[in-house]
């Protein structure tokens, strides 16, 4: 094996956490700075150097996918033999190893919860299986059963009442038991058993394998550390790296905690930080650090390795569609200036905001990938009892519809998330029913609209990201933009208490260090209380409104009927209301001045600006 291969390119930390082969080892990772590389390295320096054989060491990661990747380079690097699994596929070869496999695992709960939310009272029965699912993932992974997940749900709220949570989880383990399956988590759960039951087992393990690596260890929750704890007994031959500052997935149960006590469980532990950051400008990264002392847990200052950049583009915006049409705008700069599409991502908080996006990228014939309206469950069971219909009483039916599926015109806050998804995508289809009907067009017309501005655009593979922040966790993009950076959205209006304030915290600065190049952060509702904390001097810009009567929006509003009926295509694609409004009130003179118009950009402002002027002028 070449040593030097092992150690080539590494800086001074990564040499550290490399050259530390015995545990225990605790290496905080900031974003972008090389971790994989460095645990990776450790490994085979642990199999160079005669620490372990290959055969004894266990690397344990979150996806098939990291636990691909660490295979692929260890093999690179001349090590074969290392095993690399995650946490459920390494119980699950345990299991049959040492004790009794389960034959049949289900790869999703969704199908059995559906079946068993369907009989929940009104108006409980249309929540979302995803949401019952994540909840009972929730409570298993911190080791709660039927019989004891009430006492312990603490100031936790569930999707649905907590005694309706109660039956669902109850229920669902009872039908999982009269079907022989077990669940991931179960999967966990067996193997903790078996170890506790079976001290032959127990000692096998432990003899085969003396040298574990946790990666992404911020996301461990208390099942997991359970099973490590089996595997470890006393030993201390342990690396975890992880980044407390990216800990996002507190909703299935997973904490920092383990990873920031880790020194005071292991004395003597070697802790190690590794803060060159590889992803992004220095621009980029001091922004990221400004929120860095909100972060609490363990400092880490990232340092920028490459050459400056354009500076973070910090924008509010009068009105939504405004903002969008800055985004917009400014891929199609960065695509002339040679960015490709597929190196630009939008993050946003939730999916239901993406459509926005989504709609946007249609019109100006943007490539994307990620979000997809009609892919969604509210979309799709709507659609397919609508193609039952032919009737011109579109806004009457799809109204109708929705209300059978459950749709609350003001839902509550206090609903599960992919609820809140469903409930805006049932809104949104509502309003766009109501602004498609003119009582001549069919819902066969409507379906036929919803499919040309929202349905594949035939390069989804190529295109623009439109993903969650939770889902961008891991990638990163040449250009991110940050949308609605705003109260109620960032943080979520259902982050109530300051543990979940904290995380939505950390959401954004998993968002902000994405971006290798470009960033932009933008906002046109009241700015979110983070923006303050990153030392954005921000202030709410007021929508301005137009007074039913103007003559001069009145005309535009003319004009864009005229010119969308001439084009064939929805008024609002020509402008929006709210841009209309701005150059009635404002009432700019030449193109300059009518460029400066939020959502008016230079797309529009080439196809449309010599009618507008002439509009204002004969006013």
């Amino acid at each position: 094996m070449d040593v030097e291969r092992i150690f080539a390119g590494l800086n001074p930390e990564q040499v550290r956490a490399v050259e530390a082969v015995r545990g225990p080892v605790c290496i905080l990772a900031g974003a972008g700075s090389g971790k994989t590389t460095t645990i990776t390295r450790r490994v085979a320096n642990q199999v160079a150097c005669g620490a372990f054989d290959a055969g004894e060491i266990l690397a344990v990661t979150f996806t098939d996918k990291a636990a691909g990747e660490m295979r692929a380079r260890l093999q690179r690097l001349g090590v074969d033999g290392v095993t690399a699994r995650t946490f459920h596929s390494a119980a699950l070869a345990q299991l049959h190893w040492l004790g009794d496999a389960p034959g049949k695992i289900i790869a999703s709960k969704a199908l059995t919860l559906r079946h068993i939310g369907n009989s929940l009272p009104r108006p409980y029965r249309f929540r979302p299986a995803g949401d019952l699912a994540t909840e009972i993932e929730w409570a298993k992974n911190r080791r709660l059963t039927p019989d004891t997940y009430l006492r312990e749900l603490g100031d936790h709220s569930p999707p649905v009442p907590p005694d309706l949570m109660a039956r669902v989880f109850r229920q669902y383990e009872q039908r999982k038991a009269d079907a022989g399956y077990v669940d991931f988590e179960d999967l966990l759960e067996l193997a903790i058993r078996l170890f506790d039951e079976d001290p032959h087992a127990l000692a096998a393990l432990r003899e085969r394998f003396r040298a574990f690596t946790v990666d992404e260890y911020q996301d461990v929750n208390l099942l997991q550390q359970t099973l490590l704890e089996r595997w470890l007994g006393s030993s201390d031959e342990l690396c975890a790296v992880g980044d407390d500052y990216q800990s996002i997935y507190a909703f299935t149960g997973a904490t920092p905690h383990y990873l920031l006590t880790m020194p005071a469980r292991f004395s003597g532990a070697t802790v190690v930080r590794l803060e060159s950051n590889y992803r992004s400008t220095p621009e980029v990264l001091a922004l990221a650090n400004r929120i860095v002392p909100h972060l609490g847990g363990a400092e880490k200052v990232l340092r920028a390795t490459h050459g400056p950049g354009p500076e973070p583009a910090l924008r509010p915006f009068a009105a939504r569609d405004a903002e969008i049409e800055f985004v917009v705008d400014r891929i199609r700069v960065l695509r002339d200036e040679g960015l490709p599409f597929e190196e630009a991502a939008v993050l946003c908080r939730t999916n239901s905001r993406l459509v926005d996006f989504e709609e946007a990228f249609h019109e100006a014939e943007i490539p994307f990938q990620g979000a997809s309206l009609l892919g969604r469950e509210a979309a799709r069971r709507l659609l397919k009892r609508l193609r039952e219909f032919e009737s011109t009483a579109l806004a009457a039916r799809v109204r109708g519809l929705a209300e059978d599926a459950g749709w609350l015109e003001r839902p509550p806050d206090k609903l599960g998330e992919r609820e809140l998804v469903r409930q805006a995508d049932l809104t949104r289809l509502v309003r766009l029913a109501v602004a498609f009907d003119d009582g001549v067009r069919t819902t066969r017309d409507f379906i036929g609209e919803l499919e040309r501005r929202f349905g594949s655009t035939g390069e989804e593979r190529r295109g623009v990201h439109l993903l969650t922040l939770h889902g961008a966790k891991g990638l990163e993009f040449e250009a991110v933009f940050l949308p609605r950076v705003e109260e109620r959205e960032l943080p979520i209006k259902l982050a109530k208490t300051d543990a979940e304030i904290a995380e939505e915290r950390r959401l954004l600065y998993v968002g902000i260090t994405r971006a290798k190049r470009h960033l932009a952060l933008t906002w046109s509702g009241r700015p979110s209380r983070f923006l303050a904390e990153l030392g954005v001097e921000t202030h709410f810009v007021q929508r301005r409104e137009a007074e039913p009567d103007d003559p001069l929006y009145a005309a535009l509003k003319r004009w864009r009927l005229e010119r969308a009926t001439a084009d064939e295509q929805p008024a609002y694609v020509v402008f929006h209301n709210t841009t209309l409004a701005e150059i009635a009130a404002r009432k700019p003179r030449d193109l300059g001045e009518l460029g400066t118009v939020p959502g008016v950009g230079p797309a529009k402002l080439e196809r449309y600006g010599s009618e507008v002027l002439a509009v204002l002028a004969a006013a």
